[in-house]
C-alpha cells in the first residue's frame, strides 16, 4: 500500500480549485521555490496520518484568494484528504489492507481506500453567517479579522474515511498502524539523541539489545522469550554483587544515617530503613552515551561532532526506531502497519556529498521499513540523486495559483500510438535521465533558462547580459550547458503544449547554424547520384560547386521544429552568413586584435589578415595570404572561376572561417569569457540573436 494522492483544497496556498498531487511508491522528491507550498504538503500528511500530531486548524490555514462576494455568501473550509493505493506485489490479505478496511471506496484489486479532513463551519451556523457578513461593509482583511473573532471558534474538524458523502467519521485508535515521522529543517538533534535516558534512543537500544536472538528466525516466539529471558537473570545475578559491594561501602554510613532516625522518633514502631536494591538491563540505559571513537583510538562524545554528521546519526537512529515500531515480532499488535517519514530540506545540515550520498542510501535501503519516504528540498545535488519518476515540482504562477509537473510524465509513452513518437519519448527519457547531474539538476529550480550548445556560450552569455544592465540572476534565469546539439531532449520538460505535466518556464535556445556539405559522385552503371557523410563547410563556401556538393546552410534539425509551445523560443546566427558563435563574433568584430587570444592559433596570420580586411585589400591577396589548406584551395579556384565576388562581407567570411579554424575551444571560451567581462569601454559588438535572446529571457 502507498499513499497515492493527496487532494487539498483551500488550505494555505492551495486554492479553492481543488489540487491534486500524485505520489509514487518509495521516494517522492518535492521541489519547489520558496513559498511554493512544499511544506504545506508535508503538513496535510502529518495532519492526516501523524496519530500524535494536533488537528488543530487556525485562520492563517485558509486560503485568501476566495472572492469577498463568495466569501459573504458562503464560508471559508479547507478539505485534506489523501487516497492509499494497493501496491503491485502486495499480499492478497496483506496487513495494509486490514488496517484501512473501513476506509475503502475500491475493493477489487488494486483496491483503493479513503482519508478526508474537513474545517468546516457547521450548517446550523451558517444562515448567522450569511446575516452577519452580508450586512458589513469591509474590505478582505477586515473580513478576515470578522471570521476569526466571531465565527471560528464555531469551526470543528470531522475526519471521514472512505467515500466521505456517506460520513463515516475516522475511529482515532485506526491510525495507530501508521507511524508518520517529521524532521524538519530547523532541529536540535543534540537534544533529542545522546543520551540513552532519551526515549528516542532508549527504545531502540531496547530493540536492538540481544538483537541476535530476537532477529533469528530459527526460533519461535517462545524460544526467543526464553534466551532472552536467561539473558536477563544473568545480568540480574551479576547486578547483585554490585549492589552488595555498595551495601558494604555503605554499612558505617548506614549506622550513622538509622542513627538519625531513632532520634527524630521514626523508629517508634521498631522498624527502621535499610539500603537494598535490584538493577535491571533497562535501567542501566541511561548510562550509555553514543560516542565517536576515531581510528586512532580516541573516543570523543557524539556533540563534538559537526552538525550534519550528527544529523545523520540522528536519522539513522529513527530509521532504527521505526523498523522496531514496525516489528510484529517485538511488539505484537501494536506493531506500526505502515510508517511514512518526512524529512524537509535535509540540505540544511549536509554538505554536497553527503546529500547526495544520503538520498542514495534511502533509495536503496530495505532494512529500514519505511513504506513511503516525502523530502522537500531546495538541492541540485539532492535531486541528481533520484530517479526523474521521483520528482515533483510545484511552481507558483502569476496569479498565486500552484501548479504541479511532473518531469517523467512528459514522456510517457501511453499517450501515443505513434511509433516513431513512442520511440523518440523513450529515448529522450534515456538522456535526461543520464545527465540529471548537479549541474542540469539546476532546470528545475530557476524561473527561466538558458540552453547552450557548449561550453564556450555557457561562458560567454552572462558576461554579454551584464555588458546589457540585464544581469542574469534578477531574472532568476540558469544557463544550462547540454553538451551539444540535445535540444529536443530537454525540450520535453517545457512543451506545456504538449503536455499538462511539463514544467512552465520560459526557455531560451541558443544553437549554432553549423553549415555543412557533402560530397556527390555518380554510380559508374547508372546516373543516380550517390552520396558521400555530411561534413562542416565554411559559409563563404556554401552552394559554390552544386556539380560536386550537396549544401545545408544550417545542419540544426532544431531550427525546423514546430511543436514547441510560445515558451520556448529558438536563437540563432542569421543564415548563409555565419556558421558558431565564435564566427559571429569576428565576423560583426572583424577590427578587434584582441579576439586574438593564447588560445587562438596562426595569431600572426590572423592579425595580418585583420590588417588587410581593415584595409579592403583585394580578395585574392587575402586569400594568397593564407597558410596552404583545403580552405585557400578552394577559394583560389572560386575566385579563378569567378563564384566569390571582391566584396567587404566576403573578405570578413574569409577572416572568420580562418578564425574559426584557429579557435582552441575549451581554453577559448574562458579567455573570450575573461576578455568580454574586462572590455570596459564595451568595443566588442554583441551578436544579434545573442542580444535578442537576452532580452527575451529577462523580459
Amino acid at each position: 500500500m502507498y499513499i497515492s494522492q493527496l487532494v487539498l483544497k483551500n488550505f494555505r496556498g492551495f486554492s479553492g480549485n481543488e489540487t491534486i498531487i500524485n505520489f509514487k511508491e518509495g521516494i517522492n522528491v518535492i521541489l519547489g521555490e520558496n513559498n511554493a507550498g512544499k511544506t504545506t504538503i508535508i503538513k496535510a500528511l502529518d495532519i492526516l496520518f501523524n496519530n500524535k500530531s494536533s488537528k488543530k486548524l487556525g485562520i492563517n490555514d485558509f486560503n485568501r484568494d476566495i472572492d469577498l462576494d463568495v466569501l459573504k455568501d458562503t464560508p471559508p473550509y479547507i478539505i485534506i484528504a489523501a487516497k492509499l493505493t494497493e501496491s503491485p506485489e502486495e499480499d492478497e490479505y496483506s496487513e495494509e489492507l486490514v488496517a484501512v478496511a473501513n476506509w475503502l471506496t475500491k475493493i477489487v484489486s488494486p483496491y483503493e481506500a479513503k482519508i478526508t479532513l474537513e474545517y468546516s463551519l457547521p450548517e446550523n451556523e451558517i444562515s448567522n453567517y450569511q446575516v452577519f457578513m452580508s450586512n458589513k461593509q469591509m474590505n478582505k482583511n477586515e473580513y478576515w479579522n470578522y471570521l476569526e473573532q466571531h465565527f471560528l471558534k464555531k469551526y470543528v474538524i470531522k475526519i471521514y474515511i472512505g467515500n466521505p458523502e456517506l460520513k463515516n467519521q475516522l475511529n482515532p485508535i485506526e491510525l495507530a498502524k501508521f507511524d508518520f515521522q517529521f524532521l524538519s529543517a530547523i532541529r536540535d538533534v543534540e537534544r533529542d539523541l545522546f543520551k540513552g535516558n532519551n526515549s528516542l534512543l532508549k527504545e531502540v537500544i531496547d530493540f536492538y539489545m540481544d538483537y541476535e536472538i530476537k532477529s533469528n528466525i530459527g526460533l519461535s516466539n517462545i524460544e526467543r522469550t526464553k534466551q532472552i529471558s536467561v539473558k536477563k537473570e544473568e545480568f540480574s545475578r551479576e547486578s547483585k554483587e554490585l549492589i552488595k559491594i555498595l551495601k558494604e561501602r555503605m554499612r558505617i554510613g548506614e549506622e550513622q544515617i538509622l542513627k538519625y532516625v531513632n532520634n527524630t522518633g521514626a523508629g517508634i514502631d521498631k522498624s527502621k530503613p535499610v539500603f537494598d536494591g535490584e538493577i535491571f538491563d533497562t535501567e542501566l540505559y541511561s548510562s550509555l552515551r553514543l560516542i565517536v571513537e576515531k581510528v586512532t583510538g580516541i573516543k570523543l562524545p557524539a556533540t563534538s561532532n559537526g552538525l550534519g554528521y550528527n544529523n545523520l546519526i540522528f536519522i539513522s537512529i529513527l530509521l532504527s526506531k521505526m523498523q522496531r515500531d514496525a516489528s510484529g515480532t517485538y511488539l505484537g499488535s501494536n506493531a506500526k502497519t505502515f510508517s511514512i517519514l518526512a524529512i524537509e530540506e535535509p540540505e540544511a545540515h549536509l554538505h554536497p556529498s553527503m546529500q547526495y550520498k544520503f538520498l542514495q542510501f534511502l533509495k536503496k535501503n530495505n532494512q529500514s521499513e519505511v513504506r513511503q519516504i516525502f523530502v522537500t528540498t531546495h538541492s541540485p545535488n539532492i535531486t541528481a540523486a533520484v530517479d526523474l519518476e521521483d520528482i515533483i515540482i510545484l511552481q507558483k504562477e502569476d496569479n498565486e495559483r500552484i501548479r504541479l509537473a511532473y518531469p517523467s510524465k512528459v514522456f510517457d509513452t501511453k499517450t501515443t500510438d505513434d511509433d516513431d513518437e513512442i520511440k523518440a519519448k523513450k529515448k529522450s527519457r534515456e538522456y535526461v535521465g543520464r545527465f540529471l547531474d548537479v549541474t542540469k539538476a539546476d532546470l528545475f529550480f530557476a524561473k527561466n533558462i538558458i540552453l547552450v550548445e557548449g561550453i564556450a556560450e555557457q561562458l560567454i552569455i552572462p558576461e554579454f547580459s551584464r555588458k546589457m544592465g540585464k544581469d542574469l540572476e534578477d531574472s532568476h534565469t540558469t544557463i544550462i550547458n547540454i553538451g551539444g546539439r540535445y535540444f529536443n531532449h530537454f525540450l520535453r520538460l517545457f512543451d506545456i503544449d504538449a503536455s499538462e505535466y511539463a514544467l512552465k518556464k520560459k526557455v531560451a535556445c541558443i544553437t549554432d547554424l553549423d553549415p555543412v556539405r557533402k560530397k556527390i559522385t555518380k554510380n559508374n552503371t547508372e546516373n543516380d547520384k550517390v552520396t558521400s557523410e555530411w561534413s562542416k563547410c565554411p559559409p563563404i563556401l556554401l552552394d559554390l560547386n552544386s556539380n560536386q556538393y550537396a549544401y545545408k546552410d544550417t545542419s540544426n534539425n532544431l531550427l525546423n521544429t514546430q511543436f514547441f509551445s510560445d515558451n520556448i523560443q529558438i536563437f540563432t546566427q542569421r543564415k548563409k552568413l555565419s556558421s558558431t558563435l565564435e564566427y559571429e563574433l569576428i565576423r560583426i568584430n572583424p577590427e578587434k586584435k584582441e579576439l586574438i587570444m593564447d588560445a587562438v592559433s596562426n595569431q600572426k596570420e590572423l592579425t595580418e589578415l585583420i590588417d588587410m580586411v581593415s584595409r579592403s585589400e583585394n580578395i585574392n591577396k587575402i586569400v594568397d595570404r593564407l597558410r596552404q589548406c583545403t580552405l585557400k584551395t578552394e577559394l583560389q579556384m572560386a575566385l579563378e572561376n569567378g563564384k566569390i565576388a571582391d566584396s567587404q562581407e566576403n573578405r570578413i567570411a574569409i577572416l572568420a572561417s580562418r578564425y574559426l579554424m584557429s579557435i582552441k575551444k575549451g581554453e577559448a571560451a574562458q579567455e573570450l569569457a575573461y576578455l568580454i567581462s574586462s572590455d570596459e569601454n564595451e568595443m566588442i559588438t554583441i551578436p544579434d540573436y545573442i542580444v535578442e535572446a537576452i532580452k527575451w529571457i529577462s523580459h
